[in-house]
């Protein structure tokens, strides 16, 4: 529906006094974003067998910062789900360490985010160019 411009008038603009609050929801926003996108960014890092300290590091070489009490959890419910696999490996530092590969289901499930990816993105960009 579209207004005229002395429609917008009679609008109460409840946000005044609120600009102090907006770094805090942006931050909370982004970590709704990042924790829906993460998944599929482990999915890109685990194409080969992978160590999660190698997990990590290439997300944060992709400017993706996340914490290693976020990757665990994740890596098991993507174990869980069937999208990796793991394999033990001995370790010269120490013990056994635990590597991920994604499965061929998983790439499935990757090569359809990877569209949907794909649309949002434009999508993103043809609002921010005020279509």
């Amino acid at each position: 529906m579209q207004y005229k411009d002395n429609d917008l008038d009679n609008i109460v603009d409840i946000t005044e006094g609120t600009s102090d609050k907006a770094p805090a929801y942006a931050k909370q926003l982004d970590a709704q974003l990042k924790k829906g996108a993460l998944s599929y960014c482990v999915l890109l890092a685990c194409e080969k067998l992978t160590y999660t300290s190698e997990i990590i590091t290439k997300l944060r070489l992709s400017e993706l910062n996340v914490a290693e009490g976020t990757i665990y959890p994740l890596l098991a419910r993507l174990q869980k789900d069937g999208l990796l696999l793991h394999k033990w490996q001995e370790s010269e530092q120490g013990p056994p360490r635990k590597y991920y590969v994604i499965t061929d289901y998983g790439r499935a499930v990757r090569s359809l985010l990877a569209s949907n990816v794909k649309q949002l993105n434009k999508s993103i960009k043809t609002l921010e160019k005020g279509a």
